[in-house]
């Protein structure tokens, strides 16, 4: 065989063996995407319960109601259009308040209930880490 023979059959294996490669991981990974709805998206012919999805928009005002057990939280996320009802039982993160942005992770139950495993808070474009903050009000003086 001649050597740009070998040179293209070797290429060609290279690329068979990427591209087996890449299917073998999104295959892998096809059942750990989480897909991302904000609540006007929510549809019964859309989503299936019981398969891991994001959440978000913002905490409707008023609707965030701490349970007994100090733990579990029910509150709404809205986008403006519609509602879900979100249910989660852990120690939510110190951004988390009505009016405020979130991200929630976890499951559709059949009734609608959406059940979260993990809360994300997000800040609004202004915020600035306190560090900072002080830092950019401080004036030298030029003749330093």
């Amino acid at each position: 065989m001649k050597a740009k023979h070998q040179r293209l059959w070797l290429a060609g294996a290279a690329l068979l063996a990427v591209a087996v490669a890449a299917l073998l991981a999104l295959s892998g990974l096809k059942d750990q995407a989480a897909f991302f709805y904000a609540p006007s998206d929510v549809t019964p012919e859309v989503l299936v319960a019981g398969r891991a999805v994001r959440l978000g928009g913002m905490v409707a005002g008023g609707s965030v109601v701490r349970a007994a057990d100090g733990v579990t939280v029910n509150f709404r996320v809205t986008d403006g259009r519609a509602t879900t009802p979100v249910s989660f039982a852990g120690i939510v993160p110190d951004l988390f308040r009505e009016g405020s942005g979130v991200v929630a992770e976890g499951r559709f139950q059949r009734d609608g209930l959406f059940v979260a495993s993990n809360l994300l808070a997000k800040h609004d474009e202004k915020y600035m880490p306190p560090e900072l903050a002080g830092k950019m009000h401080e004036t030298k003086s030029l003749d330093q």
